[in-house]
């Protein structure tokens, strides 16, 4: 007996020290950050001295690229290490992202996230902030898209995204134009109606009953298909959820960035003792802005500037916390953005709100163009990487998973990932990524390839369609406020437009068979890479079933539709 309890013991002592060896993980992205508006990658105007840090003590990649210039496919391919029409997170047409809460689009349950193999791991895994890759399928509360149901013990944010509907008198991001349309018929249906009842009531003409009737029915029914999903947006999509239940509705924009870095430094306090893995989606710097007075007009650019110095405080506050428990060393910290700046935000009042995209070409939406896609990419891990490193060879956001999963010692078979192991480039192993070919989507449609020949420094960009952008002469789709990805909205490039991007990083010297001698080759190799890549593609995507609202899949607390709830605020 004496014998197994000391052959116990020793066993536990052993699991005890393999736990303890088990990396942290704190991930930190920001949400339509331009890679200009960092100070470590050029950014002299707007003070960063948090992430600058982090990039001075650790390795910053200065080609780290997005999977989609926009928020649902960007984030799907980084939670998967796959491109997201792997998972059915491509779109076709003019919505490109998940609209409703209520609607029954997600991350489907077949997936699995890097948070699912390090909780098969033993960790314990947290998402803090925004999640935007749906909550339910069939009816309220079966949480299938939910971050719960995708690996993370805990979740608190927000399921949808901030958007201008969260705050009165910043108008709409959500089909404006269709709301715009459907108001006017609206319009024209009610003065039909009012002058029908009076030619009715004047004796000037027999009017039907009934017709006024049908027509009244109408317009009842005409202006709750308007009111009840747009003009309630702020109740619908405007929440706050701990695990699976609402807490907030709609939420109190104006103290989210302090709760949110609350619990990302409560969750890193509370498993100080246990391998975790910290998502901290950040809220900013998506429209609208915050107005936070510790920070309001304390930069040189607005309220856009204020915001980005607010983010580097928090990053500073979370990276504070991993220092000061003594878990810096046993911290692998990755500082990024879903995908580049939103250029044509901006107005007269408070001039630009979208970020800057640094020498890069386009922006956010705006498909393969480089300032869309290349996003900041930093990984802090004192005794594990050095400090101080640049890599700039090509790397993707969809590496995270299957770094994560090479870190966490999980040895599982997978299926077809896009993403590479990471540590090997960061440590300075190897000097070469592995990534030859990158594919460019915008929605379902494939818009761009890079090429990254074995032994050569160049980095070719092949451009099979680029998006009008409008006014003529402008450098975005400043009419429509986001560029789109297909008919009259884009323009096929027969033969494709070809960039070096190695030696052309602002898009603007198209190469021709005169200028670049391997012109033939770069198309046919590109060519083949292509229909390779997309034999190994499915079909299912999102469609405009899976977008639009069902009030039996809205998030409610409280009973549907009389929906409202304040989180108690005191413990923050």
């Amino acid at each position: 007996f004496f014998f197994i309890q000391i052959k116990l013991k020793s066993l536990l002592i052993f699991y005890l020290k393999e736990v303890d060896s088990k990396p942290n993980f704190v991930l930190m992205m920001v949400d339509d950050l331009g890679i200009g508006d960092v100070g470590c990658y050029g950014n002299n105007t707007i003070r960063t001295p948090n992430i600058d840090r982090l990039a001075s003590e650790g390795v910053k990649l200065t080609q780290h690229i997005a999977a989609a210039p926009l928020c649902t496919p960007s984030r799907a391919a980084f939670m998967t290490g796959r491109y997201a029409l792997r998972s059915g997170m491509g779109s076709v047409g003019r919505v490109q992202v998940l609209l409703f809460l209520g609607g029954s689009g997600g991350l489907p349950t077949s997936e699995i996230t890097f948070a699912k193999r390090l909780q098969q791991q033993g960790y314990t895994t947290g998402l803090v902030g925004k999640w935007h890759l749906g909550v339910n399928c069939e009816h309220r509360g079966d949480h299938c898209h939910h971050p719960n149901q995708h690996g993370f013990s805990y979740f608190y944010g927000l399921p949808f995204t901030l958007f201008n509907d969260c705050l009165p008198g910043h108008g709409s991001d959500i089909l404006a134009d269709l709301q715009h349309t459907l108001q006017n018929l609206l319009s024209i249906l009610g003065v039909g109606l009012f002058t029908l009842v009076c030619v009715r009531v004047c004796g000037l003409l027999d009017v039907s009953l009934w017709l006024l009737v049908a027509l009244f029915c109408l317009s009842i029914l005409a202006t709750a298909v308007w009111y009840v999903p747009f003009k309630l947006l702020p109740t619908w999509n405007c929440i706050i959820m701990r695990n699976r239940d609402v807490i907030e509705q709609p939420m109190t924009v104006e103290t989210l960035p302090q709760r949110l870095l609350g619990e990302a430094q409560n969750f890193i306090k509370s498993n100080v003792d246990r391998p975790f893995l910290l998502f901290f989606s950040l809220a900013h710097v998506h429209t609208p802005l915050f107005k936070t007075p510790a920070f309001a007009g304390k930069s040189r650019h607005g309220c856009y500037g204020d915001n980005i110095e607010e983010v580097d405080w928090i990053i500073g506050k979370v990276t504070e916390t991993v220092d000061s428990l003594g878990l810096a060393n046993n911290t692998l910290m990755y500082f990024t953005s879903d995908h580049g700046g939103h250029l044509e935000d901006a107005n007269s009042v408070m001039g630009q709100r979208g970020g800057w995209n640094s020498i890069y070409k386009g922006g956010k939406a705006m498909g393969g163009w480089e300032g869309g896609i290349r996003v900041p990419g930093i990984f802090r891990w004192p005794g594990r990487l050095a400090a101080g490193r640049v890599v700039d060879e090509p790397t993707s956001l969809m590496d995270l998973y299957p770094t994560l999963k090479y870190l966490a010692e999980d040895t599982q078979t997978d299926r077809h990932l896009d993403g590479y192991n990471l540590m090997p480039l960061l440590e300075g192993k190897v000097e070469r990524s592995d990534h030859e070919f990158m594919f460019h989507y915008c929605g379902i449609y494939l818009n761009a390839v890079r090429w990254h020949p074995p032994g050569s420094d160049s980095i070719f960009k092949v451009h099979f369609f680029t998006p009008n952008f409008s006014p003529p002469g402008a450098g975005g789709c400043y009419d429509t406020k986001v560029c789109l990805c297909h008919g009259a909205h884009v323009t096929h490039h027969h033969p494709p437009l070809l960039y070096d991007i190695f030696h052309d990083p602002s898009e603007s010297r198209p190469l021709t068979p005169d200028t670049e001698p391997r012109y033939a080759e770069i198309l046919e190799q590109t060519a083949k890479a292509v229909e390779w890549h997309q034999s190994t593609l499915t079909n299912k995507q999102m469609t405009w079933d899976k977008i639009l609202w069902r009030p039996w899949l809205q998030p409610c607390c409280g009973t549907f539709p009389f929906c409202g709830c304040k989180e108690d605020t005191l413990h923050v």
